[in-house]
């Protein structure tokens, strides 16, 4: 009850401002010890993926603390893991305002963000500050003006700072609000990131003693040949999880709606069976070579258990959780148990 009051108070305001309160809000309960009030500790469900035990298989994904300024608040909510970023190496301001846009009646979101951050250091002097001591995701990009003649560079350079505190990292070339981005996802463009990405692994896991895994995240804009190419890189270079789907551009399911017409990201409700479908697609080509992390369009139980059902071996939400909250959680690792 009391996340449906606050709410209905935030969605008074835009939805960029709403977002960064709530944010501040779950932290602030957090560090004076209330977080009980709004969250609960994580179901157990435990699960092992990518050689880390989770406990219990539903996250966070990426996009709703890009600067990990609010891991202790979220982390109260009962995810089984959290996902932070996407960051790039230098701050950068993202797209003009406005660029989120609630689609309510289809609890739907479209987001032309463009990787606002505040740039890998400041993500990493945040973390410092964190009690959260689970498992955590960094997602990381290139920024706007890096040439993807150059984008390799950016990629390692945020890995090399992220690798001693991330769980496991995330390469980000699905997001549609960077120009250019998603080329990245197709021959040799994917191949060389894949294989630079994979040899550097390698020799930071060397020097830091330990093995961080590396996931994929991919666009659910794709054709079956695409699928079809983009898991045969994934096991050609023994990628350690991918991350199936990014936003859509398609706009099936909130024709006619206000902001449907919007540039940028479709995510919620309506993306839900693309999501799945794109997951029964890697699930088809990599059989269980590779582990699937399945996001998109989970709204209750029933979804998060369906992309389980599908192929994948966790999943996260995002624009869920912020229609329904942490009720959401509890609800999605419930149904999962169900199919267990």
């Amino acid at each position: 009850m009391l996340y449906t009051l606050a709410r209905s108070l935030m969605f008074k305001l835009d939805a960029e401002t709403s977002h960064n309160l709530a944010l501040g809000g779950m932290n602030l309960l957090s560090g004076v010890g209330l977080e009980q009030l709004i969250g609960s500790k994580p179901m157990h469900l435990p699960v092992e993926v990518m050689g880390l035990r989770f406990p219990n298989p539903v996250g966070l994904a990426a996009g709703l603390d890009k600067n990990a300024s609010a891991v202790d608040g979220l982390a109260a909510m009962g995810f089984g893991f959290i996902e932070v970023g996407t960051v790039t190496p230098k701050p950068q301001s993202g797209n003009p305002k406005p660029r989120l846009f609630r689609l309510e009646d289809r609890q739907a979101i479209i987001n032309r963000m463009g990787f606002n951050n505040d740039g890998v250091d400041q993500l990493l002097k945040n973390l410092e500050n964190c009690r959260y001591d689970g498992i955590l995701g960094i997602n990381i990009g290139k920024n706007k003006d890096t040439p993807n003649a150059q984008a390799n560079d950016d990629y390692l350079y945020c890995m090399r700072k992220v690798y001693s505190r991330a769980s496991y990292i995330t390469i980000n070339i699905s997001s549609p609000n960077t120009p250019g981005l998603r080329t990245l996802q197709f021959g040799e463009s994917l191949n060389s990131l894949l294989d630079c990405m994979k040899t550097e692994q390698s020799k930071l896991s060397k020097v830091h003693g330990r093995y961080v895994p590396i996931a994929l995240k991919i666009a659910p804009d794709m054709g079956p040949e695409e699928f079809e190419l983009v898991a045969a890189s994934l096991k050609a270079y023994e990628m350690d999880a991918v991350i199936a789907t990014n936003t859509t551009l398609s706009r099936d399911g909130v024709e006619g709606c206000q902001w449907a017409e919007e540039a940028g990201g479709l995510s919620g409700a309506p993306v839900r069976n693309r999501s799945t479908a794109a997951i029964m697609a890697l699930s088809k080509h990599l059989k269980g070579s590779v582990p699937i992390i399945g996001v998109g369009g989970i709204t209750e139980g029933f979804d998060a258990a369906e992309k389980i059902q599908a192929g994948a071996s966790l999943v996260q939400i995002y624009t869920g959780f912020i229609y329904q909250g942490p009720g959401l959680i509890r609800d999605s690792v419930k149904a999962i148990a169900e199919i267990r």
